[in-house]
């Protein structure tokens, strides 16, 4: 569950020192310097995944420092990788400036100094990462702090898109998956870092992860598309066939049955719904071509018809031809 502490209910002549003592103590040891005479309310809400800690920060304009001082304090184990969602900010780390937005993250590695400034209301999220985790030499996290990564494309996107999701989900994973998300966050960055480098080993198990993490993101978002086949996603992430069926095997699968697997349960839950379309045409929207393949595939699946299915959910649990 999450953890939630604000200034807001405090005057704002109290803000800034107990904002200060609030940031310093989610995250590592800060200066903070608000840059408003009347500070604005700040919040945090943290939540845990495992080794990695998520935190959503809204506050005024302000400015974060790591300095010599604060560093020997202690937190300097970890690297923070905060997506920006609202205003923009300037990183400086390492010798190099970053100018983030909305829809870019950045990295700071805690174990040297940086500052980061927000020049406007912002809202941003961010990882708490152990760097030992990352399997990376300080040489490697050097390649990125201070730089920019674009949310939108790429293996940097995929990074994105990832932990933005789990942020959003954090609080409903058990401690189990919680963990397991969270080591395969790490492979992601790890993989990021190393394709920045221009030095990515494809053979490397947290390559392999980060690949196949970015493989079932492509075909998640086309599980639609009936002509999906392992020719062409292997084409589409420039891997050979041989290569991509080794990903899935070592999850104890196959590319064919994952996919399979993911369309009948898009399908099964479009047919829960109330409001459901016929079954034909739900099995159509996720990439089914042959109505009589779709039925047998269910009922393989689930032990019913797509059709019993549908009335089963609707009579709210009584199986067909119960009374």
């Amino acid at each position: 569950m999450a953890v939630v502490r604000s200034t807001s209910r405090l005057a704002p002549s109290e803000r800034a020192d107990h904002w200060h003592d609030l940031v310093s103590g989610t995250f590592i040891p800060l200066d903070v310097d608000l840059h408003e005479r009347l500070p604005s309310p700040g919040t945090i809400s943290s939540d845990r995944l495992g080794p990695l800690q998520v935190s959503v920060v809204e506050a005024g304009p302000q400015t974060v420092s790591r300095s010599a001082r604060r560093i020997a304090q202690g937190g300097g184990e970890y690297l923070t990788v905060t997506l920006q969602q609202r205003g923009t900010a300037r990183l400086t780390q390492d010798g190099r400036q970053a100018l983030v937005r909305p829809g870019t993250f950045t990295c700071s590695d805690a174990g040297r100094p940086y500052r980061r400034e927000q020049p406007d209301e912002f809202r941003f999220t961010a990882f708490r990462v152990p760097k030992q985790g990352l399997g990376l030499s300080d040489t490697d996290l050097r390649a990125v702090t201070g730089t920019l990564f674009h949310g939108g494309r790429g293996t940097s996107g995929l990074v994105a898109g990832y932990l933005h999701r789990l942020a959003e989900q954090a609080a409903g994973f058990d401690a189990g998956t919680a963990h397991r998300l969270a080591l395969t966050a790490t492979d992601l960055l790890a993989v990021l870092v190393r394709e920045r480098q221009g030095r990515l080993d494809p053979r490397a198990p947290e390559a392999a992860r980060g690949m196949l993490a970015r493989v079932q993101e492509y075909v998640l978002s086309r599980l639609g598309d009936p002509g999906l086949c392992p020719e062409r996603i292997a084409a589409e992430h420039h891997v050979s066939v041989r290569y991509l069926h080794k990903l899935f095997r070592a999850e104890g699968t196959t590319v064919g049955r994952w996919i399979l697997r993911e369309r009948l349960e898009r399908c099964r839950r479009e047919l829960a719904r109330g409001s459901a379309p016929a079954v034909s045409a739900v099995a159509q929207r996720w990439g089914f071509v042959s109505p009589s393949h779709f039925s047998r595939a269910f009922r393989a699946a689930y032990g019913m018809s797509p059709r019993e299915w549908q009335a089963y959910s609707r009579s709210g649990g009584a199986r067909p031809g119960e009374d």
